[in-house]
């Protein structure tokens, strides 16, 4: 069984790590957008300073976990027998090459993958990266290579770590062992401690142009209708890993209620707010996504208020109804009273899951809390 894997039937276990339609970065060959990146990465390995530790950042679901393991690919089976790339400047393998199925199936045994692992019952993902699971990190990344020159360990995500297991972390990297690499994937750096962030050489990754979302839209979700893709790409904000997850919920559909409802400030239209709301008052798997799908959406469309206010410049609206929206709410208060809206409806929302609030009354008092914002 593969180091860094919980014990579980491996088909089975993937499900629980990966619940999308889409390839998970560990299988998938394909990396859009980022070409910079890897040329930054190969150079350092060809020039003989590869540095041990590498900190890949930016916004979640842009190709950050997908480069990790395209480099780690390539460290650990593209070198051999002289199965390169078809391009000479990039980190492609030959499917054919030595150790690329054993990686691909991360059981190669000179690969490492600290992630979250199964809770003792075996039904779920834990909450977070367990000590334990470091501390084998640790016992991997000083061991010999078995079948090459490298070894290399992936940490997905950096922010999925406790206390604990940064502290545990930081201890491997203040004494890197020779021809170990370790790749750390990381959405929000700046909660790392400063002492890893040092020790790791940061590669900033950047979200992708709406086109580059479209298309790759197009190729992983090609039931989704055409001309819903563009919206996608905006409301996913350069992601393709959010605009699938956005699609896959149906989230257009409720960004075009959301704003239907903030149309009618300030004197919301209370009929059509309490039917919105009401759908929030459900339970179940699919009523839990329209949920995680509201909290992105409202915080994300408060956001762009708040950008717009401060930058100004043409909009261009995610839906038709929602074109000249800010403007009008910007003549009504100004920034700051926004902006203390913007944080008590993240409080609310992040409260309702705390504590179990009943979701229907939080829905109802965040835009309560946008009406009075306006008074």
């Amino acid at each position: 069984m593969a180091r860094g894997k919980a014990s579980a039937d491996p088909a089975e276990l993937e499900k629980l790590e990966w619940p999308h339609a889409w390839p998970p970065p560990w299988r998938n060959d394909r990396l859009v957008g980022h070409e910079a990146a890897e040329k930054t990465m190969l150079a350092a390995q060809q020039i003989g300073r590869l540095h041990h530790a590498w900190l890949l950042t930016g916004p979640r679901g842009i190709g950050k976990a997908t480069l990790a393991w395209r480099f780690a690919r390539f460290l650990l089976a593209g070198q051999q027998g002289g199965l390169f790339a078809a391009a000479p400047d990039g980190l492609a393998v030959a499917p054919e090459a030595p150790g690329r199925a054993l990686v691909d199936a991360r059981s190669h045994p000179d690969l490492f993958h600290l992630r979250r692992t199964l809770r003792p019952d075996g039904t779920q993902i834990g909450g977070d990266i367990t000590i334990s699971n470091v501390r084998e990190l640790g016992e991997f990344m000083h061991m010999t290579p078995a079948m090459g020159e490298w070894r290399v360990a992936i940490i997905d995500s950096a922010d999925e770590m406790n206390r604990n297991s940064a502290n545990a972390v930081l201890k491997v990297l203040e004494e890197p062992p020779p021809k170990a690499v370790l790749l750390i994937v990381a959405h929000a750096p700046g909660r790392l401690l400063p002492t890893i962030r040092s020790r790791c050489r940061r590669l900033a990754l950047h979200p992708l142009t709406e086109d580059t979302v479209v298309r790759l839209l197009g190729d992983y979700a090609p039931d989704t209708a055409e001309e819903e893709r563009g919206p996608l790409a905006r409301l996913a904000e350069g992601s393709i890993g959010r605009a699938l997850e956005l699609a896959r919920a149906g989230s257009l559909a409720l960004y075009r209620e959301m704003i239907d409802v903030l149309a009618t400030l300030p004197d919301l239209d209370m009929p059509r707010l309490h039917g919105f709301a009401e759908r929030f008052a459900k339970r179940g798997e699919e009523a839990n996504a329209d949920w995680r799908s509201l909290n992105y959406l409202f915080d994300g469309w408060l956001k762009g208020l708040a950008r717009h206010a401060a930058v100004g410049g043409e909009e261009t609206p995610v839906v038709p109804q929602e074109k000249g929206l800010h403007d009008k709410l910007l003549a009504a208060a100004r920034l700051d009273r926004w902006m203390e809206a913007w944080e008590k409806v993240a409080h609310l929302m992040s409260r309702a899951d705390a504590v179990n609030l009943d979701r229907k009354q939080t829905v109802l008092g965040s835009f309560l809390v946008l009406q009075s914002a306006m008074r």
